[in-house]
């Protein structure tokens, strides 16, 4: 297939895809979409919940292995849609539809850059994957489809980076904090107020400041979102819980990240989940070489992706635009899917991954 047919026919099955509602969880009927289109150009399809993957032809257990990425799940529609969401609904050069960027724009061109890139003799095995539950990082994602693949070297995750390199993602780590106090009765001033004490660890949190900061993404970002106490106006609190949401960067492990904080702060602190690692590749990788010699600027993203699941180096990178992602009247430009497939096909074809 030339540029143009496997535009056309990136195209055609981002519609079909937009068409297919796929809210975490619910992915069944896209992820059948999918296999379908793999089985369709001769290739072997295989399948773990909704999760989709193939492996190129010839593969060799002696050459590295190179994953494309991208998930076929989206969030729910917010309430400012003024488009059908699951319409595909095409008007100047754009494609509206929920998941049309986030991320079908890139599952599509990964998708066809794979069959472009496996039609030939490359320096590397390749396997495609479109993976489930990204949005809500659940279980039964590409987490659960793992030890089933492989061995991978290298990852290429496709989200809506403008086709600029995303060398260092931001991790995620979301803590439940409790300070405890003593009851009593609010018109005598009894008991230990737990709201006032929770006060110095919130401020704590709010103040507190990492050593390492990276060049790329910046500090560690704490911030207090929610905060919960009390029973009735005349009861003093004998509990405060109020929650933490966490941005690492790749100086820290969440698990380094958490010693830190229970050292540092007076409160109980429990996290909910310790596998939502920031991420980041060498700019001297030769992805991110040939990506600069191309005029492609590297860059830090703040967004999680399933890059935070991926065990091994691994890039961001794919048409679109974050700035649309999640938000109503979502849309892809169609002459982004066209440079989606085309500069990924540059940035792979006879790259050498080591």
């Amino acid at each position: 297939m030339n540029t143009d047919e496997l535009y056309y026919s990136a195209t055609d099955l981002l519609k079909s895809l937009v068409e297919t509602p796929s809210t975490s969880r619910e992915e069944t009927a896209a992820a059948d979409r999918i296999e379908q289109f793999i089985t369709g150009t001769g290739r072997t399809a295989h399948r773990k919940n909704n999760n989709i993957w193939s492996i190129a032809p010839g593969y060799r257990p002696d050459r590295p292995t190179l994953l494309l990425n991208s998930h076929i799940d989206t969030v729910k529609p917010v309430s400012g849609w003024k488009r059908e969401p699951f319409a595909a609904t095409e008007e100047e050069g754009r494609i509206y539809g929920l998941g049309s960027n986030d991320a079908g724009a890139s599952l599509v061109s990964l998708l066809h850059a794979f069959l472009w890139l496996s039609a030939k003799e490359q320096p590397y095995n390749l396997l495609f994957l479109a993976s489930a539950e990204e949005e809500v990082s659940g279980k039964n994602g590409i987490e659960s489809v793992w030890s089933e693949l492989p061995p991978v070297h290298f990852a290429v995750v496709g989200e809506p980076t403008g086709m600029r390199p995303a060398i260092a993602e931001k991790g995620l780590m979301v803590l439940d904090c409790t300070v405890y106090g003593k009851s009593g009765h609010a018109a005598r001033q009894e008991g230990d107020n737990a709201i006032y004490k929770a006060v110095k660890a919130v401020e704590a949190f709010r103040d507190f400041r990492f050593p390492e900061e990276s060049d790329i993404l910046g500090p560690v970002r704490l911030s207090v979102t929610l905060i919960q106490a009390g029973t009735q106006h005349n009861v003093i609190p004998d509990r405060c819980d109020f929650t933490v949401d966490v941005r690492t960067n790749e100086r820290y492990s969440n698990a380094e990240a958490l010693e830190i904080l229970k050292k540092n702060i007076d409160c109980e602190i429990t996290p909910r989940s310790l596998r939502l690692n920031s991420s980041h590749i060498d700019r001297e990788h030769p992805f991110v070489r040939r990506a600069v010699l191309l005029g492609l600027e590297p860059f830090g993203s703040p967004t999680l992706s399933d890059q935070a699941l991926i065990p091994v180096t691994s890039v961001k990178i794919g048409p679109g635009d974050s700035a649309r992602s999640h938000t109503a009247d979502e849309y892809i430009e169609t002459e982004e899917i066209r440079e989606g497939i085309e500069l990924y096909i540059k940035l792979l074809d006879n790259l050498n991954i080591g």
